[in-house]
C-alpha cells in the first residue's frame, strides 16, 4: 500500500475517528488515502488554525480522545502552529499533519516548501519531516507513543508529496500500538508527603489540569474527603471537584479567582499541588504566594518541579498513579486513627465561600456583564460543557460561572490566542454531539475567527455561542490603564447598514446568519434568560450553531490585581446582600 494509506491505518488503530483539516495539493494523497480507508470522520475547516483549535477541542473532550488536524505544504502549517502552541501550553495531545513538497525540491525553494518541521519544534514534543517512505508507520507510531508518554503534547509529521505516494510493505492487521510510558511516585515518597501535609495544621490541595488530564478527579475527591483537606482548583483544574462540594475552596489567582478562594489560600500553611505549574496568573507575586507555607509538587514532567519555585519536595508521577498512592496510605492512616481533624478549617473555608462574594445583579441597560453570566448560572445547568479562551469575558466568567465536571471547563490557558473559542467549541461538540455546549466570547475574540460558524452549519454541530459586546478591547483597555492611555483598543464605530446598533459596529446577528446560524440579540436584563433557553431550543432544533449577542456597557473594569493575590482591586460594589448574587454556590450569610 502507499505511504499515506499506511498512515490512515495506523490512525484508525490508534483509535482516531475523526479529523478536522483543509485539503491541498501537496496533503492530496493522504486525502485519496483517508477516503478509500473510510472509518475516520473528517470535518472541513474554513482556515486551517481553525482546525487545529478543533482538534484541541475534540482531545479535551474525553479522555482518551486525540484530535488530528490535516493541512498541506507551507502555510497551512504555518497557520496551525498557534494551535500546536496552544496544546503543548496545556498538556494537550493533537497530531498535525502536513503535506511537504517532494523531497527532491524541498530545498530549492519549491511553491509552499518550507522546513515546518524546525518551525514546528519549540511548540510540539516532536516535529519531523519524513524523507523515507519506509519509515511512515514507525514515526507515526512514535508519535502517538510521545503524544500520550509523559506530560501529553502535540505531534507535527510532514509528509512530502513523493513519501505520501510511495508503495511500502505494512501490515496494518499485525500493527499494535507502543507501549506508554509514564513516571510513577513510589510509596515512600508519598508516605512522606502525606506526613508533611499531616503535620500542618491548614494545608490545601491545588489541582491542576494534569488531573483532569490523568482522568484523575475521582481519585483527588476521595483524597480531599479522606483527609479532609479543602481544595484549590487551578483555571485548568477547574471541575476536578465540583463547585458545590464542601472541600471545594475556590479558585485563587490574579483574574480568575474568587475572594474566598484568595482568602482562604492566604490563611494555609502547607499546599500539595498535583498536575499543576504555578502559573503566574495564579500566583502572582511569589513572596506573597509562598510566605509562611510549605509546598510539595506532584508533576508527570520532572523538569517542571521548580521550575517557578523550589518547593520543600517534589515528585514526578502521574496524578492518577500518585492520587492512587495517596488514597491507599490516607486510608491505611485512618484506620490507624492517625489523620488529624480537619473539620474546622475546612468548615473556615466553606464559611468565606459564605461570605465574600462579588456582586452579579445588576439591572442597568445597557447590561452590565455580571448580569449575564448570573443568567447563564440559571439557564445552564451542571453538565454544560463551558468552552473560551481569553479577555475579560473569560475572567468574568471564571468568577461567576460554576463547574461541576471535569472536561465541563475547556479554557485555552497558557497560550490564549483571541479566535480559539469558535472552533475549539465545535470539536468538543463534535466530540460530545449531545452535550449543551456553551462558548463565551467577547467581540473580539468572536471576530477573529467568525468563518468558523459556517463549519457548524455545513457539518451541523450545534452548540450556543454567548457573545458579550461592549466593542472594546476590555482586558487590553483595562491594563492600559497603567499607562494613562485609551490607545487602539476601541472598537466602535456607526454600522451604515445596522444604524439600530449605535456604536456598537459589527452586526454579529447578520454575519451569524449570513454564516448559517441562528442568532438573537439581548439589550435588556429581563431579555437574558429567555434568549438563552430559546437559544438551547433552536440548537437543539436547527442543529446550528446559536449566538446569544449581549449588548453591554461599553466600560466594565473587572476584579483582577496586576501584582500579588492579597490585592486584588475590586472595582463594583461587592455583594452585600443575598440577593446581590443569588447564583452563588452558597447564599450570602
Amino acid at each position: 500500500m502507499t505511504a499515506a494509506r499506511a498512515a490512515v491505518e495506523i490512525l484508525k488503530r490508534e483509535g482516531v475517528t475523526n479529523a478536522f483539516g483543509v485539503p491541498g495539493a501537496a496533503i492530496n494523497p493522504f486525502y485519496a488515502a483517508l477516503k478509500a480507508s473510510g472509518g475516520v470522520h473528517h470535518t472541513l475547516a474554513r482556515h486551517v488554525e481553525g482546525a487545529s483549535h478543533m482538534a484541541e477541542g475534540y482531545t479535551r473532550t474525553h479522555p482518551g480522545n486525540i484530535g488530528v488536524c490535516i493541512g498541506t505544504s507551507g502555510p497551512a502549517g504555518t497557520d496551525m502552529i498557534t494551535g500546536l502552541y496552544s496544546a503543548t501550553g496545556d498538556s494537550i495531545p493533537i497530531l498535525c499533519i502536513t503535506g511537504q513538497a517532494p523531497t527532491a525540491v524541498i530545498h530549492k525553494e519549491d511553491f509552499q516548501a518550507v522546513d515546518i518541521a524546525s518551525i514546528a519544534r519549540p511548540v510540539t514534543k516532536s516535529a519531523t519531516t519524513v524523507l523515507e517512505a519506509a519509515q511512515v508507520p514507525g514515526v507515526f507510531q512514535q508519535a502517538f507513543h510521545l503524544m500520550r508518554s509523559g506530560r501529553p503534547g502535540p505531534v507535527l509529521v510532514d509528509l512530502p508529496l513523493d513519501v505520501q505516494l510511495t508503495e511500502i510493505e505494512f501490515d496494518p492487521e499485525t500493527y499494535q500500538p507502543l507501549p506508554v510510558y509514564k513516571p510513577a511516585a513510589s510509596r515512600a515518597q508519598i508516605e512522606k508527603a502525606l506526613a508533611m501535609l499531616n503535620a500542618s495544621e491548614r494545608p490545601l490541595i491545588v489541582a491542576g489540569g494534569g488531573v483532569i488530564n490523568a482522568d484523575a478527579s475521582e481519585l483527588l475527591v476521595e483524597f480531599a474527603e479522606l483527609t479532609g483537606t479543602p481544595v484549590i482548583p487551578t483555571l485548568m483544574g477547574w471541575g476536578a471537584i465540583a463547585d458545590d462540594h464542601a472541600l471545594n475552596a475556590g479558585m485563587v489567582g490574579l483574574q480568575t479567582s474568587h475572594r474566598y478562594g484568595n482568602a482562604t489560600f492566604l490563611e494555609s500553611d502547607f499546599v500539595l499541588g498535583i498536575g499543576n505549574r504555578w502559573a503566574n496568573r495564579h500566583t502572582g507575586k511569589l513572596d506573597v504566594y509562598t510566605r509562611g507555607r510549605k509546598f510539595v509538587h506532584v508533576d508527570i514532567e520532572p523538569t517542571q518541579i521548580g521550575k517557578i519555585f523550589a518547593p520543600d519536595y517534589g515528585i514526578a508521577s502521574d496524578a492518577a498513579v500518585a492520587l492512587e498512592l495517596f488514597v491507599e496510605v490516607a486510608k491505611e492512616l485512618k484506620a490507624a486513627g492517625a489523620l488529624p481533624d480537619r473539620a474546622a478549617w475546612a468548615a473556615s473555608a466553606q464559611e468565606r465561600k459564605a461570605t465574600l462574594h462579588r456582586r452579579t445583579h445588576f439591572d442597568n441597560v445597557p447590561l452590565k456583564p455580571q448580569r449575564v453570566y448570573e443568567e447563564m448560572n440559571r439557564a445552564f445547568g451542571p453538565e454544560t460543557r463551558y468552552v473560551t479562551t481569553i479577555g475579560l469575558s473569560q475572567i468574568a466568567g471564571a468568577q461567576m460561572l460554576h463547574v461541576y465536571r471535569p472536561r465541563h471547563w475547556i479554557n485555552c490557558g497558557q497560550a490564549g490566542p483571541l479566535g480559539w473559542t469558535i472552533p475549539a467549541a465545535l470539536g468538543v461538540a463534535t466530540a460530545d454531539p449531545e452535550a449543551t455546549v456553551v462558548a463565551l466570547s467577547g467581540d473580539y475574540d468572536f471576530q477573529f475567527m467568525l468563518e468558523e460558524l459556517a463549519v457548524g452549519a455545513q457539518h451541523r454541530i450545534p452548540y450556543v455561542h454567548v457573545l458579550v459586546n461592549n466593542s472594546y478591547l476590555g482586558l487590553i483597555r483595562q491594563a492600559q490603564r497603567n499607562f494613562n492611555i485609551d490607545f487602539q483598543v476601541n472598537l466602535e464605530f456607526e454600522n451604515l447598514n445596522s444604524p439600530e446598533l449605535g456604536v456598537y459596529g459589527v452586526d454579529h446577528v447578520k454575519v451569524a446568519e449570513g454564516l448559517g446560524c441562528k442568532a438573537i440579540r439581548v439589550t435588556e436584563p429581563d431579555g437574558l434568560l429567555p434568549a438563552f433557553e430559546e437559544a438551547k431550543k433552536l440548537a437543539a432544533e436547527f442543529r446550528v450553531p446559536v449566538v446569544v449577542e449581549a449588548i453591554l456597557e461599553r466600560i466594565t473594569n473587572i476584579s483582577m490585581s496586576g501584582t500579588d493575590i492579597a490585592s486584588v482591586n475590586e472595582f463594583e460594589d461587592l455583594a452585600t446582600e443575598p440577593w446581590h448574587a443569588p447564583t452563588e454556590i452558597l447564599p450570602l450569610t
